[in-house]
């Protein structure tokens, strides 16, 4: 049952890389290409609540260096986890099947999004939520660039975009990674001047890690212990140096060689680690997977993907509902539907 889980993903990640290309297209393609252009470019013990149950705000006193950055000012007070459940729309505005935060025009996604989290907070009244949108920042390709990289940064536009469409809503926002062939530490570097906002986290993805040299959608990457606290390191140097409540570190998971060695990931107390269950499949593939990968190899905290429409690809299949789902063991407090 595993293995089904496994293969069915296959296809999945296959169909997204397929969905890239090198070249800059016209966002409105209806083809569901992943458009882009090119790119150019401390703990806190205290914790206020909204009514809503979401983190409340403060003033923002970190200096990005980038003016419209600086004017992104949502910054929930202290860390996310356990306090909260978080609950995100994954994806990228330039493609429509990537995921739900591409997939609608951005106020009827919002609105989806909102919809679907009453849905939760009903299924679990007691844990507050909070909105996420989940990014693909940088997305794995099947060409390998002008760099080798077999991967693509979105551009400074793209991702000031998204942040602040979060930054309106009240959503925290987290930036993922398929880094293909590029180390990962070049990445995260990329990324850094927006992971100094509060609100911004980050999602590591071993999916398409090609440790092997492989082209990504031929095979499964994976990431071992030390490449996870390289980001846990990367992400506590960020909140210390700017002084800002802990990072969540979202690492995406749905085979047992994804990752390697998890005994040896270490815990920070400026970064949240959260294993995903990420495959899709039918509800029982879905529950065999979080037992055997995230139950039994535990991190930190827990995570489990739905998919709106891969889910569904079975026949007989259908999606998990937030009871059934919250009826995992350990719950999960991270959720995400792409």
């Amino acid at each position: 049952m595993r293995f089904s889980l496994a293969a069915l993903t296959v296809v999945a990640f296959c169909q997204l890389v397929g969905c890239s290309s090198q070249s800059q297209q016209d966002d409105s393609s209806k083809s569901g290409k992943l458009t882009t252009e090119a790119s150019t470019d401390s703990t806190g013990s205290g914790r206020a609540e909204s009514p809503s149950g979401n983190a409340l705000s403060s003033t923002r006193t970190v200096s990005t260096g980038d003016s419209t950055l600086d004017s992104l000012t949502y910054a929930p007070i202290g860390a996310l986890l356990p306090k909260h459940r978080i609950f995100a729309y994954y994806g990228n505005p330039h493609s429509k099947k990537m995921g739900a935060l591409g997939e609608y025009p951005k106020e009827e996604m919002l609105q989806r999004l909102d919809q679907e989290i009453k849905n939760w907070q009903k299924a679990d009244p007691a844990t507050p939520i909070q909105p996420a949108l989940h990014l693909v920042a940088i997305s794995a390709q099947g060409l390998p660039g002008k760099d080798g990289g077999y991967r693509l940064r979105m551009s400074d536009r793209t991702i000031k975009k998204v942040l602040k469409w979060g930054n309106e809503h009240k959503a925290v926002v987290f930036l993922d990674i398929q880094r293909g062939h590029a180390p990962l530490g070049g990445e995260m570097a990329y990324l850094e001047k927006y992971l100094k906002l509060p609100f911004v986290h980050l999602g590591i993805d071993p999916e398409f890690s090609m440790v092997t040299g492989a082209k990504p959608g031929t095979k499964i990457g994976s990431y071992d212990a030390a490449d996870v606290n390289q980001a846990v390191q990367f992400l506590s140097r960020v909140v210390k140096e700017n002084k800002i409540p802990p990072k969540v570190l979202v690492v995406h998971r749905f085979t047992q060689g994804m990752i390697k060695n998890y005994k040896n990931i270490k815990l920070d107390p400026n970064v949240q680690i959260v294993m995903d269950m990420d495959g899709w499949g039918p509800p029982v593939l879905k529950k065999d997977s979080y037992h055997d990968y995230i139950q039994k190899e535990p991190v930190q905290y827990t995570g489990f993907k739905l998919f709106y429409k891969n889910d569904f690809r079975k026949p007989g299949s259908r999606i998990m509902t937030p009871e059934e789902v919250l009826a995992l063991d350990p719950k999960p407090m991270y959720i995400q539907y792409q």
